[in-house]
């Protein structure tokens, strides 16, 4: 196997790392040969607090990944979530310089860098660039100008910028960890492709991903991400809220709520049957899934009444015609779809469907799409790395039994 044909991506979420390896194929699509899953200790609210313990993390999802694949990781892409993050409206032009006026691939590069010239404040840095269209000669609408002719080139982009302090922190763990970071992906852009329809980014939808630590809202529409927001409240709050009004551990907390929660009191039974040990006491005692959601259902009403106004502050005060997909941990929840129909007095809302090759866990959805987002737009790396990595793996257990076998063999 050549490793070259294979691409990597590594999604450092609140709740869990996820690490996947996919395989290229002719038709456009990836197969999936390698997932790595860890817990995610030193991430809060999308935020790194504890370098050592993210970088453990990291290292233990890739090593899965490699045993699985039968190979070592040396480099992947990376997924970064919305919060910090902030998208600005920006144009560049560059003049045709080839004789013939043919516009090359060079022309586009020299384009994507003009539209990088951009006031920033200092504590800001520029991510990536996402071109929404090219204009040439006047015309615009155009998707790829390689090969037509022209005098003028230009582009109407999304420059990507994220915090200096946040970013470089998850850079020095990943690179810490003993990988070289190939790009960046915003992943609300990652998501869209394996969950989002052609016809639905080009009508205009709202990919909600409520996770654990944050709830993220992205507008596409003409094909293209056009806005997006993200609110510091997620999965993480409604187990904190079932864990101090029940009395019980977060642990516990975390698994009632997959097990038994609803999103709605209406659809939760009432009678008692869900056997609980508060803390500080051996006694068991017996609650219901009505008394899990009343703790469970404002908090979930509190994250769609915000997401509503930050939808409205992008000026859309009604759905698109799309609607809403959602997406993310919290989405699974029993009767999620009913709360924003109810908020946005609508019936087009949707829970997200994933068609992924080698996968079936919705799990590793963003990983996924990570990768295929890379096969497709190939992003570059605009940030320039702050320390190289410097805490190398060792060989992985794959990499020893070959190294083994050939010494026997020798």
């Amino acid at each position: 196997m050549n490793k070259r044909n294979y691409i990597v991506g590594i999604d450092v979420g609140t709740a869990e790392v996820r690490v996947g390896l996919g395989e290229p194929r002719p038709d456009g699509t990836v197969n999936i040969i390698g997932l790595g899953l860890s817990p995610s200790d030193g991430v809060r609210k999308g935020v790194i607090i504890d370098l050592d313990k993210t970088i453990e993390s990291i290292v233990s999802a890739v090593e899965e990944a490699e045993r699985m694949a039968g190979f070592k990781i040396d480099s992947a892409y990376v997924g970064l979530k919305g919060l910090n993050m902030e998208l600005i409206n920006n144009r560049g032009v560059v003049a045709v310089t080839s004789e013939d006026r043919e516009i090359r691939i060079e022309d586009v590069d020299r384009v994507m860098q003009a539209a990088k010239i951009v006031a920033l404040p200092m504590d800001r840095e520029i991510v990536d660039i996402i071109p929404r269209e090219y204009i040439v000669d006047g015309f615009d609408g155009i998707r790829d100008p390689v090969g037509m002719l022209g005098v003028r080139l230009e582009v109407d982009a999304l420059v990507v910028t994220s915090l200096i302090t946040s970013l470089h922190n998850l850079l020095r763990c990943i690179s810490r960890a003993g990988i070289n970071i190939n790009g960046l992906v915003l992943q609300a852009m990652a998501n869209s492709e394996v969950i989002l329809s052609p016809d639905e980014r080009d009508l205009g939808v709202f990919l909600i991903d409520i996770g654990s630590g944050t709830t993220e809202i992205a507008l596409f529409q003409h094909g293209k991400l056009q806005k997006l927001a993200v609110i510091p409240i997620g999965g993480d709050h409604i187990t904190t809220d079932l864990a101090a009004g029940l009395r019980i551990n977060h642990n516990k907390a975390e698994e009632l709520k997959k097990e038994y929660g609803s999103a709605l009191l209406s659809l939760a039974d009432s009678e008692p049957r869900i056997e609980i040990r508060t803390v500080g006491s051996n006694e068991l005692r017996l609650v219901s899934e009505r008394e899990l959601t009343s703790f469970i259902e404002p908090r979930v009403q509190e994250i769609f009444q915000i997401a509503k106004e930050e939808m409205i502050k992008m000026g859309w005060p009604y759905l698109p015609p799309a609607g809403v997909v959602l997406h993310g941990g919290v989405s699974s929840m029993k009767g999620i779809t009913e709360v924003p129909r109810r908020f946005f007095e609508s019936d087009q809302v949707r829970l997200a469907e994933y068609e992924m090759v080698g996968v079936q866990n919705p799990t590793y959805s963003t990983v996924v799409g990570l990768l295929h987002y890379v096969q497709h737009y190939q992003p570059r790396m605009f940030v320039e790395e702050r320390g190289k990595p410097t805490k190398k793996r060792g060989p992985g257990l794959w990499q020893r039994l070959k190294d083994w076998m050939t010494d026997i063999i020798e």
